[in-house]
C-alpha cells in the first residue's frame, strides 16, 4: 500500500475535481481516481459542456437564418455537423486539459482505474495494469450517473437513444421524438429543431420543465410552437418498437385516449440514475436508498470519515450543486467553518431557445408554504436591450412577500436568462427585499434592466409597462 493520504475522491466530476482541488488549497494531501481517460466526468464529455457547444453552433445557425434583418446579407447558412461536432470536442478537450493543469499547480495524484471502497479507509483501484489498494483519512464518492433507462423504451443507440448517443450523433435525423420535457429533453429538442428535424416533445406531466414556475412552463410551450416544435403534455409512452428505419411509438393520453406516432429516432430523457453499485458502501453499513447515498446536511454517510456529494445524492442533479457540496464536504471534514447548503437558493438554468433560469420559490411554491404573495412581470417585446438583439420573446417573474418585501423566487424566460439570473442569486443570498433589487441602478441598455423592471412592477410601481 502507497503512503497514506488525507483524502481520496472517487470520480473527477464537477463535485470531485472541485473538492479536490479546496482539500489541496487547505493542505491536505489528495488523489482523485477516474476510470476514464481523460478528467472532467460526465458534465465534461458527456453533459453540460459538450451540449451546450451544440446549442451555440444552433443559436448561430438562427442568427444567420435571420441576419438580413438586421442589416447583413450572407450567402446563406447550412449545418456542417462534422464543424460542429469538431467545435464541440475542441471545447472539451481544452477544458479537460484545464483540470489537468490544475491538478499539477495544486499537487494533486491522479490514480487511472475504477474505484471502490475495500475497507472503511481503503480505496482499490482497478486499471488496466492491475490492481492497487490505497490509504485515505478521508474518502469523498463522487461518482456522478447515467441516464437512466426505461423497460418500456430500451435504448440501443441506433433507433432509440439516450443522451450519450445523441452527442455523437454522424447525421441529423429527419424526426426526433424526445420523451421527457425537463432540462436535458428541452435543450436537444431545441438543438436539433434548428438543425433541421421535426421534433416532437412527449412529457408526462402536466407541462414543459415541470420544475419551473408554471408561467414559464406556458411561455416555453408557446415560444416551442412558434419554432415547430410540437409539445403532447399529459402524454405517457406505453410501448416502443423500431421498425427498419424508423421507431413507432403508442402513446398514452391524459383522458385514456391512444396516439400512435412514428419517428426516425426517439431520445429517452427521463433522468439520470447513480453510479452507486459495487463501490463496497453498503458493506460498510453505509445506507442507500433507491440507488442513492444517504448523506446528513454536511455530506457524510453514517461512516464520519466518508463523504458523499453530487448525483449519487438526493439533491438537484446539477454541477454547480455537486461543486458546492464538494466544497462544503472539505471544509467540514478540514475543521473549517461550514455552512449547510439552501437547496432554495439553487439556481436552475435550461439552454435551449428561449433560455429559462430560475433561483428561489415559485409562485406556487411560496403560496404552499403560506407566504402573502404578490408577483411582477417584466416582458422582454419591452426592452430595447432586446429589440436590438432581435429576442424579445419571455419576461422575468419576480415572487415576493407583502409583509416585509422578502424576495422570494426570480424566474427568467428570454435571451441570456442562464447568465441574467445570478444577479438573483445574489440577491436571494443577502436576504435582499423587492425594493433594494429595484433601487439598485441597473445599467442601460441592457437586459439585465428586466429584472429590476419585474421588481418594480412586484410592488405595483411598473414604469415602463
Amino acid at each position: 500500500m502507497s503512503e497514506p493520504l488525507d483524502l481520496i475522491v472517487i470520480g473527477s466530476g464537477p463535485g470531485g475535481y472541485v473538492a479536490a482541488i479546496r482539500a489541496a488549497q487547505l493542505g491536505m494531501s489528495v488523489a482523485v481516481v477516474e476510470k476514464d481517460s481523460k478528467l472532467g466526468g460526465t458534465c465534461l464529455h458527456r453533459g453540460c459542456i459538450p451540449t451546450k457547444a451544440l446549442l451555440h453552433t444552433a443559436s448561430l445557425l438562427d442568427q444567420f437564418r435571420r441576419s438580413s434583418e438586421f442589416g447583413v446579407d450572407t450567402m446563406g447558412a447550412d449545418l456542417n455537423l462534422d464543424g460542429a461536432r469538431s467545435f464541440k470536442s475542441g471545447v472539451v478537450d481544452k477544458s479537460a486539459k484545464g483540470i489537468e493543469f490544475l491538478f499539477k499547480k495544486n499537487g494533486i495524484q491522479r490514480f487511472h482505474g475504477r474505484g471502490r471502497l475495500v475497507g472503511r479507509h481503503e480505496v482499490e483501484v482497478t486499471g488496466e495494469s492491475g490492481t492497487e489498494t490505497f490509504w485515505g483519512k478521508h474518502v469523498v464518492v463522487a461518482t456522478g450517473s447515467v441516464p437512466r433507462d426505461i423497460p418500456v423504451a430500451r435504448t440501443d443507440g441506433q433507433r432509440i437513444l439516450n443522451s450519450d448517443h445523441l452527442l455523437e450523433l454522424p447525421g441529423v435525423p429527419a424526426s426526433l421524438v424526445v420523451l421527457g420535457a425537463g432540462a436535458v429533453g428541452a435543450e436537444f429538442a431545441s438543438i436539433f429543431a434548428s438543425f433541421g428535424s421535426r421534433v416532437t416533445l412527449v412529457e408526462m406531466l402536466p407541462r414543459l420543465l415541470p420544475l419551473e414556475d408554471e408561467e414559464i412552463s406556458t411561455e416555453l410551450q408557446r415560444s416551442f410552437r412558434k419554432r415547430q416544435i410540437k409539445s403532447l403534455t399529459g402524454t405517457r409512452l406505453a410501448a416502443s418498437e423500431s421498425a427498419g428505419q424508423s421507431v413507432r411509438l403508442l402513446l398514452d393520453k391524459e383522458g385514456g385516449d391512444q396516439e400512435e406516432l412514428d419517428a426516425e429516432m426517439l431520445l429517452v430523457a427521463v433522468g439520470r440514475a447513480p453510479v452507486t453499485e459495487d463501490l463496497g458502501l453498503p458493506e460498510l453499513g453505509i445506507g442507500i436508498d433507491r440507488g442513492y447515498v444517504e448523506v446528513n446536511e454536511f455530506m457524510q454517510t453514517s461512516v464520519p470519515h466518508i463523504y458523499a456529494i453530487g448525483d449519487v445524492v438526493k439533491t438537484p442533479w446539477l454541477a454547480h450543486v455537486a461543486s458546492a457540496e464538494g466544497i462544503l464536504a472539505v471544509e467540514h471534514m478540514g475543521g473549517n467553518t461550514a455552512r449547510p447548503l439552501d437547496y432554495d437558493r439553487v439556481p436552475s438554468v435550461t439552454y435551449c431557445d428561449p433560455e429559462v433560469g430560475s433561483v428561489g420559490l415559485t409562485e406556487a411554491q411560496a403560496r404552499e408554504r403560506g407566504y402573502d404573495v404578490a408577483c411582477g412581470k417584466f416582458p422582454f417585446t419591452a426592452l430595447a436591450k432586446a429589440a436590438i438583439a432581435g429576442k424579445t420573446g419571455g419576461f422575468v417573474k419576480v415572487v415576493r412577500e407583502t409583509r416585509y418585501d422578502e424576495l422570494l423566487g426570480v424566474h427568467i424566460i428570454g435571451p441570456h436568462a442562464t447568465d441574467l439570473i445570478a444577479e438573483a442569486c445574489v440577491a436571494l443570498q443577502l436576504e435582499s427585499t423587492t425594493e433594494e433589487l429595484f433601487r439598485a441602478i441597473h445599467a442601460h441598455p441592457t437586459l439585465s434592466e428586466a429584472v429590476a423592471e419585474a421588481a418594480h412592477a412586484a410592488v405595483g410601481q411598473a414604469i415602463h409597462f
